[in-house]
């Protein structure tokens, strides 16, 4: 018992620091001074009902609640699987800072109102977008999708472009987070936080083996 409190002590004192969330913030900023390429891009996995997993490149937009937001059409494959298999996981890579990211958690849709606030700070392009693709499901060609976003366009011709009811956000409440950090003779950091069940503004931290 008093060798895990010890490695419980040195754990905590070496980690990057006591919220694993604010860690990501931190160093999702330093990889975009940095020059990372696409630091915002992170791998969103998602599983069925029957526990086949899917997993994809899915754009950060920053931390809400103390979750991870992101947004997607909610007839996607992804969105589909969440909605009945309401777990997911995620990777985010630095690579020119040799850091890694994981994170586990219960998913659940952002409120209507986050999702309006985000649909309206973007680019008009990408508003018309969210309306014209009927994402994840086939279509006959790229004529297609840009006859969509023609007649999207034309729609809202002069006007501005409400968000559809069928795209916006989730969030993903981290209860698990892993930090990883690259070290020579590959003998990598790596943090493993748990979220206190009782504490949920806490974390339990420990060093694992690379």
């Amino acid at each position: 018992m008093a060798v895990l409190q010890n490695q419980s002590s040195d754990a905590a004192a070496s980690a990057p620091g006591p919220d694993p969330l604010e860690v990501l913030s931190r160093w999702f900023e330093e990889a975009s001074q940095a020059g990372d390429p696409m630091p915002e891009a992170m791998t969103l996995a998602s599983a069925s009902p029957e526990g086949r997993p899917s997993a994809r490149i899915v754009l950060f937009k920053g931390i809400m609640r103390g979750a991870i937001f992101f947004v997607t059409n909610y007839a996607s494959r992804k969105a589909r699987e969440l909605e009945l298999n309401p777990w997911a996981a995620l990777v985010f890579h630095f690579p020119l800072r040799e850091r890694q990211v994981r994170i586990e958690g219960r998913v659940q849709r952002a409120s209507a109102a986050e999702s309006d606030a985000y649909f309206a700070s973007r680019a008009s392009g990408s508003q018309v977008g969210a309306w014209a693709s009927p994402q994840s499901k086939p279509v006959a060609g790229r004529t297609t999708l840009e006859e969509s976003v023609s007649e999207v366009t034309l729609r809202f011709a002069g006007a501005s472009i409400p968000r559809p009811a069928f795209w916006g956000g989730y969030l993903v409440f981290p209860d698990t987070v892993e930090l990883w950090l690259g070290r020579r003779d590959r003998l990598h950091d790596r943090f493993a936080y748990r979220r206190r069940p009782a504490e949920p503004e806490s974390w339990d931290v420990e060093r694992l083996a690379p």
